[in-house]
């Protein structure tokens, strides 16, 4: 089988769309079974999706399984290394794309039988609780720097070993950490994969009575991470984690 990086971070990413945003459509969707399922599922469901997303990429050729252009940022910038910023990053995108067509098509049936606009934008893109600009900026900001330097715990040489055989599984403790305790403010995105791309499916897939894709508000899910991620690799740089 021909594996690449490019590849790895493509099909690594579409998996963790396909069952991170496919957990949301579970839960607020008209006539699941998880119709109603709440946070705790909501948050769950995105942990395991990462942790199954870095598995898969890594199968398919992506050593370091970024998975999300904000980690790809911050380790460029954590290392001097820009060489794979254009090549990641763009998978990354496409397989945001794709992982969000693919939750549309699988819950096909119940797009129709879902009233809210709201809840059907929520199964593609983030948006605030309360919204405030400032605020909004910050809590995407901080759970990115959060997720960044805990990345960089998890791959720190210190703890040798584990981090081969239980990388993945912490890295899906450490973003169910952060959506418990830093999720509930934008639902944190901490990644433009998860955010514009799956909004950009929104905009373009035929999804009945879908409202508007809150384009006013999309530029935070993008901007704010890549700060967060740029502050954490300096971090990283600076102090060796």
């Amino acid at each position: 089988m021909h594996t690449s990086p490019f590849l790895g971070e493509l099909i690594g990413t579409t998996v963790i769309l396909l069952l991170g945003n496919g957990v949301v459509a579970n839960v607020v969707l008209k006539q699941t079974k998880g119709e109603s399922g709440g946070w705790i599922v909501i948050t769950a469901g995105w942990a395991f999706a990462v942790t199954m997303g870095v598995f898969v990429s890594k199968a398919f050729g992506s050593v370091d399984a970024h998975l999300n252009p904000a980690v790809t940022v911050a380790f460029a910038v954590a290392t001097n290394d820009y060489s794979h910023v254009v090549p990641y990053i763009t998978a990354q995108m496409i397989g945001g794309f794709l992982g969000a067509t693919l939750v549309w098509i699988f819950y096909l049936p119940h797009w129709a039988a879902t009233p809210d606009p709201g809840a059907k934008l929520a199964c593609f893109a983030t948006g605030p609780a309360i919204r405030s600009t400032g605020a909004n900026f910050l809590s995407e900001m901080l759970a990115t720097l959060v997720l960044i330097l805990g990345l960089a715990g998890i791959s720190s040489k210190n703890l040798g070993e584990l981090a081969i055989g239980v990388g993945p599984y912490l890295v899906g403790i450490l973003v169910w950490s952060i959506g418990l305790s830093l999720g509930g403010t934008t639902g944190y995105a901490m990644s433009p994969a998860r955010d514009f791309s799956p909004r950009l499916a929104h905009a373009l897939l035929p999804i009945p009575g879908k409202g508007s894709s809150d384009w006013s508000y999309s530029w935070i899910p993008v901007v704010a991470p890549l700060v967060g991620a740029a502050i954490g690799g300096f971090l990283i740089r600076l102090y060796a984690l």
